[in-house]
């Protein structure tokens, strides 16, 4: 769980997203947890009330979170049925500009970026090895306090 994945991004992967409800997200210089996500796997949606559980806790003190829904195929009214009642914004992948080598092959993939947009944090996409709200606080609250 705790590995970058073969060829993942080093900084912040992407320059700027437009979400679902058309408003831009642009990581900038805040911690970002960046989820890569689909409507299809079952370990990405069981993690994502975590996430925005986490989100709303942190938010406040300058965490950017970005879900990217690697679907193909389906609507973004699908899209925003999955993911209405969370708090974090979610793009489609071709409303994200960033390299395709920094796409995921496997899901659930959750990567965590410091202020200066340096990866310090991937899960494998394995599935098997869920993110934990521990994790996260163990990981992302130094972030949040750092300069």
């Amino acid at each position: 769980m705790l590995a970058a994945p073969a060829g993942a991004a080093t900084v912040a992967p992407f320059s700027s997203a437009r979400t679902l409800a058309g408003q831009p997200f642009e990581p900038g210089r805040q911690v970002t947890i960046v989820n890569f996500w689909a409507t299809w796997c079952a370990p990405c949606r069981a993690e994502m009330p975590m996430l925005d559980t986490f989100y709303r806790k942190h938010r406040a003190q300058g965490l950017g979170m970005l879900a990217i829904s690697v679907d193909q195929g389906v609507s973004t009214g699908r899209l925003r049925e999955v993911t209405g009642q969370f708090a974090f914004p979610v793009a489609r992948l071709d409303a994200v500009k960033m390299p395709r080598r920094d796409i995921p092959v496997a899901l659930p993939v959750t990567r965590i970026y410091d202020r200066s947009g340096r990866l310090v944090f991937a899960t494998k996409g394995d599935g098997r090895t869920p993110l934990d709200a521990a994790t996260l606080e163990r990981l992302v609250t130094p972030l949040l306090a750092a300069p």
